[in-house]
């Protein structure tokens, strides 16, 4: 892939040449980097493809996707190109290897939910749910985008009550705003910080077993 982003991808085991398969993609936390995510779906490994990406700025002691200048403040120039260049690689992705457009997921933890939310938005139809613990909806997506209908998507949204750099509030608002928007919303709260519990997890597992239960062998 002719991409700007450090990755991992697995593949299904025993691929069906003839068949495509669902993938999830996923977008890590400020100063965290690729390696922080995949555990959290490794139970669907065996059937889907997993992009793991890497965020390509520098931010001790990993990595990020974008900066900001305060909490829920995104620096927007960043922002918007690193928006373009992970929808330009999620349509690589389906276009180089056999996945299925029905089952296209996006999981991020912190400013990686920021972005999968707003992805969400900005490519409509060609994302089929996704997975945001921690995270909210810039404001200037929702006013400022040409977005796209997530009338038919399925969202997990999920945010722990004593979150000291997010605040819980705003999951909650994300919650609001894709449902005003038509999106089916799954919206969990966790008595718990910045982080992802074991409750969180499973949580997280049975809706993306409950979504992917047609590519289940």
């Amino acid at each position: 892939m002719n991409t700007p982003f450090t990755f991992k991808h697995t593949q299904p085991t025993n691929m069906d040449p003839n068949k495509k398969y669902p993938a999830i993609f996923l977008l890590h936390g400020m100063g965290s980097n690729e390696d922080d995510l995949p555990q959290l779906v490794q139970d669907f490994k065996e059937q889907c493809h997993i992009f793991s990406l890497r965020g390509p700025i520098t931010q001790k002691p990993g990595y990020a996707f974008f900066t900001i200048q305060e909490v829920g403040n995104p620096d927007r120039e960043i922002f918007d190109k690193v928006l373009v260049a992970l929808q330009r690689f999620i349509l690589e992705a389906i276009e180089e290897y056999q996945v299925d457009l029905h089952k296209v997921y996006v999981l991020g933890f912190s400013q990686g939910a920021v972005l999968a939310q707003s992805l969400a938005f900005a490519m409509g139809n060609l994302i089929t749910g996704i997975v945001a613990l921690s995270g909210y909806t810039p404001k200037f997506v929702t006013e400022e985008y040409a977005i796209r209908p997530v009338n038919h998507l399925h969202a997990f949204i999920s945010h722990g009550d004593y979150d000291y750099i997010i605040p819980s509030q705003w999951g909650a608002e994300s919650k609001e705003i894709f449902e005003q928007f038509g999106a089916i919303v799954t919206f969990k709260q966790y008595p718990d910080g910045h982080g992802v519990t074991p409750e969180n997890l499973r949580d997280l597992t049975a809706f993306l077993a409950q979504e992917l239960q047609d590519n289940i062998q």
